[in-house]
């Protein structure tokens, strides 16, 4: 923009010192001036429209004086001596991890830290953050630009840092996780919120122990799996005895039920009736022994 107007003065003064027929550039005066206030209307132009897109804002300042308000986005007409630089109030992430592709830096950039019982643990992380639009001005008169070398990397990493102290490593590990992510939340919440910026999430990716440790880790959930297998195997088979017990009790009450109720009489008619049952079968010819009285034989014909 700045360019086309110097430009274009260039052009107009060429123009005014032309004017001698004896000049060089006489025959192109004309040319010249037209030219001239051609490229200083562009970047007039060009310095009064400024469009910010969208996702965006845009803070202002004059000779190194940072304006209050904001340029939302859109297409704005201003001062062409102001200076506009474009502030990004989408959410942004930024990771630290162990693995040398996935960081904002390149390397190893997981967070190191020392928990209660003095174990090393290493942390990977992701923040998720925005610029507050009313705080741009207020972030590039005191941080500038580059707010995330100087305020979102050093603060969450300290902040860890400071608060796993409060945790053993095997507590990181497994059931303080999340109760450790909720206490560096809050935390840094309140620092990113001192300087204008908006802490949407903070994700523990990755928590990784010494292999001494991690190896005794896996040796006592083990243990647990299996002293809970052996709990459920006895269980069952304490059920099992149990049905068994059961069923052997209702088979003798049954027993001395139909002992103490059968007679001999009772027994004896219910003999006579199953004797006339296979007498009236039409092939029948069956021979009863008891031996006490005659055998009965019965037959069709």
């Amino acid at each position: 923009m700045i360019l086309f107007i110097i430009l274009g003065a260039i052009f107009l003064i060429a123009s005014f010192t032309s004017t001698n027929p004896n000049h060089p550039l006489s025959k192109f005066t004309q040319p010249l001036k037209v030219i001239g206030f051609i490229l200083i209307l562009i970047g007039i132009s060009a310095s009064v429209f400024k469009q910010i897109d969208a996702g965006k804002v845009g803070v202002k300042s004059l000779y190194g004086s940072v304006q209050p308000d904001v340029l939302e986005s859109g297409l704005h007409i201003i001062n062409p001596l102001l200076d506009v630089t474009d502030f990004d109030i989408q959410t942004q992430n930024y990771t630290m991890s162990a693995i040398h592709s996935e960081g904002a830096q390149e390397g190893d950039d997981a967070i190191r830290v020392l928990s209660n019982d003095g174990l090393e643990v290493v942390i990977d992380l992701t923040v998720l953050y925005r610029i507050s639009p009313d705080s741009a001005p207020k972030i590039f008169k005191q941080i500038g630009v580059n707010y995330t070398d100087k305020i979102v990397r050093p603060v969450t990493r300290t902040r860890i840092r400071d608060n796993a102290v409060y945790y053993d490593a095997v507590a990181l590990y497994s059931t303080k996780r999340n109760e450790f992510q909720q206490r560096i939340f809050k935390t840094i919440e309140v620092d990113f919120k001192q300087r204008g910026l908006i802490l949407e999430q903070l994700l523990i990716r990755n928590i990784n122990l010494p292999t001494s440790v991690k190896a005794s880790i896996e040796s006592k959930i083990n243990a647990e799996q299996d002293a809970q297998k052996m709990t459920f195997v006895l269980q069952k088979e304490k059920q099992e005895a149990e049905r068994k017990r059961v069923e052997a009790q209702g088979i003798a009450d049954y027993q001395r039920i139909i002992s103490m109720g059968l007679t001999d009489k009772q027994l004896q008619y219910e003999q006579i009736k199953a004797q006339k049952e296979l007498a009236a079968s039409p092939n029948s010819k069956i021979i009863f022994m008891n031996g006490k009285s005659a055998p009965v034989i019965l037959s069709d014909k």
